[in-house]
C-alpha cells in the first residue's frame, strides 16, 4: 500500500508521485484509486489501489541503485534478433516488467542499433517511450535535470 507523496513507477508509463486517493464509481463499482502525477509530460493516471501489485506498480529505486543502471547503460548490448518485429516483441516484454535495468537495456540496445542503422518507425517510437520511462524515474531519484540526464545516458551508451 502506498501513501500520498510516495514516488512510484507505473510500468509502460514511467515514474511519478502519488498526489491523492479518491473513491470513484466506475462501471457501477465503487473503488479506491491512487492519483499518480508523472511530472515528465504532466500526466495524471488513476490506478486502482487493489490492483497495484498485478499491474506492477513499485517504489522508485534508491540512490545507491543508480550505479546498477549506469553499469547496464555502459554494458555490452544484448543479443537481439535481426528481424525488427521480433526485436520489437522482445523489447516490449522487457518494458512491461517495469524493472529499471530492463528499461535501461532497451534504451541502450535501441540507441546503439539506431547509431549503426536506422530503426523502424515502431522501434523509434519504442525508444522514445523507453527513454521517457527511464528518464522519469532517474529525474525523481537523482538531483539532475532532464538535459543533464539525457547527456549522461548518451555518453554512457556510446562509450
Amino acid at each position: 500500500m502506498f501513501t500520498i507523496g510516495d514516488k512510484v513507477v507505473y510500468p509502460m508509463h514511467g515514474a511519478g508521485i502519488i498526489e491523492g486517493l479518491e473513491e470513484r464509481i466506475v462501471l457501477g463499482e465503487q473503488r479506491s484509486y491512487y492519483i499518480l502525477r508523472i511530472p515528465q509530460g504532466d500526466i495524471k493516471i488513476m490506478i486502482p489501489t487493489d490492483n497495484t501489485e498485478n499491474i506492477g506498480v513499485r517504489s522508485i529505486i534508491c540512490q545507491p541503485e543508480l550505479a546498477n543502471v549506469r553499469i547496464t547503460l555502459k554494458g555490452k548490448s544484448s543479443e537481439m534478433a535481426q528481424i525488427w518485429n521480433r526485436r520489437y516483441r522482445d523489447n516490449m516484454e522487457k518494458l512491461k516488467t517495469g524493472n529499471i535495468e530492463d528499461v535501461a537495456e532497451v534504451v541502450r540496445d535501441l540507441m546503439r542499433v539506431d547509431n549503426e542503422k536506422k530503426l523502424s518507425t515502431g522501434e523509434k517510437k519504442m525508444l522514445t517511450n523507453a527513454k521517457h520511462i527511464l528518464m522519469s524515474e532517474l529525474i525523481l531519484v537523482s538531483d539532475k535535470c532532464e538535459e543533464e540526464l539525457n547527456n549522461l545516458i548518451e555518453q554512457l551508451i556510446m562509450e
